[in-house]
C-alpha cells in the first residue's frame, strides 16, 4: 500500500490512495509547527481575550440582567466575522505556499499521496483553529459565568460546538482553494474573493431582492401580525429567496446555534419571525437543515479539491 501511495503521490495519478497513517503524520507535523511558532497559543489567547472582553463590555453596557442567550446572540455576530477571517488566513498558504517554494515535492517524495497531504493539511489547520477555540472559550467561560445572571452550560457548549463546525467549513474552503492555486498571491486573491462573496455580495443580493419586492417586481408573501391590539399586514420574501439567504455559511451558522440548546431551559430562540410562517418554518430554514448546509461547505469543496489536486501539475 505504501509503494502504491508513493507512486501515486509523485505522479499525480487518479489512482492515488488515502493512507490514514500518512494523513495523521502530515496533520501532526502541521499542528506541531503551529505550536512551535506560537500560532496555536496566540490564537487561544486571542479567543480568550475576545470572549472575556466581550463579557466585560456587555456587563458594563447592560447593567440589567444578561442571560447566556443574550450573550451568545451578540457574540455570535462577532464570531460570524472573526472565525472565517482566521480560517481563511490559516488555510491561505497551507498548500499554495508549499507549491510556490517547491517544498511540496519533498513532501510528496515521502510515502504521502496527494490526497494524504491535502487531508493532513486540512486536519492540521483545523486542529489549530478548533483547539484554540476550545481552549479560549473554556477558559473565558469563568468570565462569562460571572457576567450573566444565569449561566447555561449546555447552551454555551452548543455555541462552542457550532462555532467549531463553522470554522471547519471555512477551513475546508480555504485549504481546498489553496490546493488549486500555484502561488500564495493567487491563493490570497481567492480567499479575499470568498470573503467578499459571503460578506458583501450575499448581503447585497438580499437587499436587492427586498428592494425588488417593495417595488413590485417580485411577488412577496403576505402575513398578518398583531401590534397594539390591531392586525397589520406585512410582506416577506418568497421561500426561494429565503433559501438563497440560508446558503451563506454565516447565516446557516447562526441558525445552527439553536440546534443543541434545547438541552437547556435557557433555550436559544429562532432568528426567524415565526408570524411570517403561519404554517411553520420551511424545512430549509430549520436548525437541522442549517447544519446540513455547513456540512455541504465542508464536504463539497474538499471533494472538488481531492479530485483536482490529484491531477494538477506540481
Amino acid at each position: 500500500m505504501s509503494t502504491e501511495t508513493t507512486t501515486a503521490g509523485s505522479s499525480g495519478s487518479p489512482a492515488s490512495s488515502i493512507d490514514l497513517e500518512s494523513v495523521r503524520a502530515v496533520a501532526k507535523k502541521d499542528f506541531q509547527d503551529a505550536v512551535r511558532s506560537w500560532l496555536f497559543w496566540g490564537l487561544s489567547a486571542f479567543f480568550f481575550t475576545l470572549m472575556a472582553a466581550l463579557a466585560g463590555f456587555l456587563t458594563w453596557a447592560n447593567p440589567d440582567e444578561l442571560t447566556t442567550i443574550d450573550f451568545i446572540a451578540l457574540v455570535s455576530q462577532v464570531c460570524k466575522l472573526v472565525v472565517p477571517l482566521i480560517a481563511l488566513i490559516l488555510g491561505w498558504k497551507s498548500i499554495a505556499g508549499e507549491r510556490e517554494t517547491g517544498s511540496i515535492k519533498v513532501l510528496l517524495s515521502l510515502p504521502h499521496s496527494r490526497k494524504d497531504v491535502l487531508l493532513g493539511k486540512l486536519l492540521g489547520r483545523t486542529a489549530v483553529l478548533s483547539l484554540s477555540l476550545i481552549v479560549g472559550f473554556l477558559i473565558a467561560m469563568v468570565a462569562v459565568a460571572f457576567a450573566v445572571s444565569e449561566f447555561s452550560f449546555p447552551a454555551y457548549v452548543a455555541f462552542l460546538a457550532m462555532t467549531v463546525v463553522y470554522g471547519l467549513a471555512y477551513m475546508s474552503i480555504a485549504v481546498s482553494l489553496s490546493s488549486l492555486t500555484r502561488s500564495t498571491t493567487m491563493a490570497g486573491a481567492a480567499m479575499f474573493g470568498v470573503f467578499v462573496l459571503f460578506y458583501i455580495v450575499w448581503n447585497s443580493i438580499q437587499t436587492a431582492l427586498n428592494l425588488l419586492m417593495q417595488r413590485g417586481y417580485i411577488e412577496g408573501v403576505s402575513y398578518t401580525v398583531s401590534f397594539g391590539g390591531q392586525q397589520m399586514e406585512q410582506q416577506r420574501l418568497p421561500d426561494w429567496a429565503q433559501f438563497i439567504n440560508m446558503i451563506d455559511p454565516g447565516n446557516a451558522y447562526q441558525n445552527t446555534i439553536t440546534l443543541f440548546s434545547a438541552l437547556s431551559s435557557d433555550r436559544i430562540g429562532t432568528s426567524f419571525n415565526e408570524a411570517a410562517f403561519p404554517d411553520g418554518l420551511p424545512f430549509f430554514l430549520q436548525d437541522w437543515f442549517s447544519l446540513l448546509i455547513l456540512l455541504f461547505w465542508i464536504l463539497v469543496p474538499l471533494a472538488v479539491a481531492l479530485y483536482r489536486f490529484d491531477r494538477v501539475d506540481i
